[in-house]
């Protein structure tokens, strides 16, 4: 591995130690240098645009670090950033399988490397490897199910404040000491603003009140729940 943009680079998958547990590119060593052969690395900076909503597919892209935003815009211009895609992800897939128009826009949040494979040889791929299509199947399957509780939850109209609750609880956490419950939140008010659907000023608004209630605290990129009972309540 090398260092650029301050990011550990890495340079073939069938070197690579950063595969969570269930990420798409959990290969053999031997699919890992058949994948190395079809595809190519790229590093972007933040704001980058991976690809745009309603574009013809090129291919795939897989995250290797960093992290990717996932957004739709309304007709009136308004963004809203569907989810976040981390190590291990997939991006494009069922638009590259299906043949129709990106979904979403996919663009860089912090400094990452994507690998990416373009159409032709990732259908081949696919076909040629159970194991790809069978990986292939399984993402499909977790996008679908995904979306469903996306739509679940859109009927049911949780307020602003549920939907921030719940933004805030779906961060990675570990316990403290002190039993209260920490996790590095690397999203701005902006950013959480799109992910709820609600304004800047309304997430500024509604993180005050939490901590007033002293259900959060926040240091710095630090976020402390301090009261995981309460913020689950109001996330129902």
């Amino acid at each position: 591995m090398k260092r650029t943009f301050q990011l550990k680079v890495i340079e073939n998958c069938a070197e690579c130690t950063n595969q969570p547990v269930g990420s798409f590119c959990e290969f053999t060593p031997d699919l890992l240098e058949a994948l190395d052969e079809v595809s190519h690395k790229m590093t972007l900076p933040p704001g980058a645009i991976l690809f745009v909503e309603g574009q013809t597919p090129r291919g795939i892209f897989i995250v290797c670090s960093g992290r990717v935003n996932l957004s739709t815009t309304s007709r009136e211009g308004k963004i809203l950033i569907l989810k976040s895609a981390e190590i291990g992800q997939v991006l494009g897939l069922s638009a590259t399988v299906s043949d129709t128009g990106y979904e979403t826009t996919a663009e860089a949040a912090t400094t990452c490397q994507v690998t990416f494979i373009d159409k032709k040889h990732f259908l081949g791929f696919m076909r040629s490897h159970t194991d790809v299509a069978f990986h292939t199947a399984q993402c499909l399957s977790h996008d679908y199910r995904s979306a469903y509780l996306d739509i679940h939850d859109l009927i049911l109209t949780r307020s602003s404040a549920g939907e921030l609750a719940k933004l805030l609880l779906s961060q990675r956490v570990n316990i403290d000491e002190d039993a209260d419950t920490c996790a590095t939140l690397p999203m701005t008010h902006e950013e959480m603003a799109r992910r709820i659907g609600a304004s800047r000023e309304t997430v500024t608004r509604l993180l005050t009140t939490l901590r007033r209630k002293r259900l959060i605290r926040l240091d710095g990129p630090r976020l402390v729940i301090r009261n995981r009972t309460a913020l689950e309540a109001l996330a129902v």
